[in-house]
C-alpha cells in the first residue's frame, strides 16, 4: 500500500475518481510517473479513454516529465458458436447476421465473425459495406453497426467484388486474424463459417475450438445430405452440435395467404430426430426477409413473425450456452 509521505500519493490524488478506481498500483521513477490499470470489462476505445484520461491527469503535476501506463485484464470467457452448413445457398449467413442481432437484444455482448473468407456477406447483411476495420497493436479492431454486434469480414479487407484466391493456409490465416481480433467484452462470437467441409473448417475446430455448433439447412434431402456431412466433421473434431435450423420453411403467397413448401417441409426436424440432436426451429422463407438482408436491415432487429423466430433460436442457444 502506498504511504502517505510517498511523493505517488500526491499523484494518485490528482486522478479522477472514476479512473482511482482502478488504479492497481502508481510509482514514480526519476520523473517517470507509472500507472498499472485494471482494464477488465473495457474494449479498445474504453481502453484508449482511460490512458488518455491517466495522461491528462498526471502529465502537468510537478515532478513529472513523462507519463507511461500499463493495463491488466483479466482474459474474456469468451465462447465461440460456429453456424455452419454442408453446402451453400441454404441461408446460413442470413442465419448467423440475424441469431448474433437476436442475441444482442436479449442483452448479450456478442460479435460476428464471417468466415466465409471466399464469399464474405456480413458486411451487405449488417449494412456496413465500405468500412475498414483499424487495427492496433497488430490486432484488428472489429468494426461496429448500429445493431450492437461489432463484426470482421475480408469482405471489409479487400477491394469490392475482388474474387480471394487464395490456397487453403492463406485463407486459414486470415480466419486466425478474425477470430483473434480485439473482440473487447465480447462473451459470445458467432462465426459463419464458409460452407462444406475444407480447410478453413478444419482450422476453425482444431486452432479455435467451438463451445458448440449450429447447422443449418433447407428441408430437401440434397441439403439435408450435406449438413449430415457437416455434422460429421464437428463429431470428429469433438465440438457439440447444439442443433438444426431449418431455414426457407413454408411460404407464404403474399396475394391469398395460401403456404406452400417449394424445399420440402419437415426435412431438418426429421433429421435431427434421427441423429439425436435437437431442432432449433423453422425460419420461413420470406420475401421480407431477403428485401431486408440486402438493404442491411437484419429482420431480427425488427419486430413481426421473422423477428420472433429469430429470437426463439436466440433463447435455444444462449440456454444451451448457459447449461454448460
Amino acid at each position: 500500500m502506498t504511504q502517505p509521505d510517498d511523493p505517488a500519493a500526491a499523484l494518485a490524488s490528482a486522478l479522477p475518481p472514476q479512473v482511482a478506481a482502478r488504479l492497481q498500483s502508481l510509482r514514480l521513477n526519476d520523473g517517470v510517473a507509472i500507472a498499472v490499470l485494471d482494464a477488465s470489462g473495457y474494449d479498445a476505445l474504453e481502453r484508449e479513454r482511460l490512458e488518455q484520461a491517466v495522461k491528462d491527469a498526471l502529465g502537468n503535476q510537478p515532478g513529472v516529465t513523462e507519463v507511461r501506463v500499463a493495463m491488466t485484464a483479466d482474459k474474456p470467457q469468451r465462447k465461440i458458436i460456429a453456424v455452419g452448413s454442408g453446402k451453400g445457398g441454404v441461408g446460413k449467413s442470413t442465419v448467423s447476421a440475424n441469431l448474433a442481432v437476436a442475441l444482442a437484444r436479449m442483452g448479450r455482448k456478442v460479435g460476428l465473425v464471417d468466415a466465409d473468407i471466399y464469399g464474405p456477406s456480413q458486411p451487405r447483411l449488417l449494412g456496413s459495406e465500405g468500412i475498414k476495420p483499424q487495427a492496433r497493436s497488430d490486432k484488428l479492431i472489429p468494426v461496429p453497426n448500429q445493431w450492437g454486434v461489432p463484426m470482421l469480414s475480408m469482405g471489409q479487407l479487400i477491394e469490392p467484388d475482388k474474387a480471394i484466391a487464395w490456397r487453403g493456409p492463406m485463407a486459414s490465416g486470415a480466419l486466425g486474424q478474425l477470430v483473434d481480433a480485439d473482440w473487447g467484452a465480447a462473451e459470445i462470437l458467432i462465426v459463419d463459417l464458409p460452407p462444406g467441409t475444407g480447410d478453413v473448417q478444419l482450422t476453425m475446430l482444431q486452432r479455435h475450438k467451438p463451445a458448440g455448433a449450429v447447422i443449418v439447412s433447407t428441408p430437401q434431402d440434397l441439403a439435408l445430405i450435406d449438413a449430415k456431412r457437416a455434422i460429421q466433421l464437428l463429431e470428429v473434431g469433438q465440438v457439440p452440435v447444439i442443433g438444426l435450423v431449418e431455414n426457407m420453411a413454408g411460404y407464404a403467397c403474399p396475394h391469398c395467404g395460401e403456404v406452400s413448401d417449394p424445399f420440402g417441409s419437415g426435412g431438418a426436424e426429421a433429421a435431427a430426430a434421427q441423429m439425436g440432436l435437437a431442432f432449433l426451429g423453422r425460419i420461413p422463407l420470406q420475401l421480407a426477409i431477403r428485401e431486408a438482408s440486402d438493404a442491411g436491415t437484419p429482420p431480427a432487429a425488427g419486430e413481426g413473425p421473422a423477428a420472433e423466430a429469430f429470437a426463439a433460436l436466440a433463447r435455444r442457444v444462449a440456454t444451451w450456452l448457459d447449461n454448460q
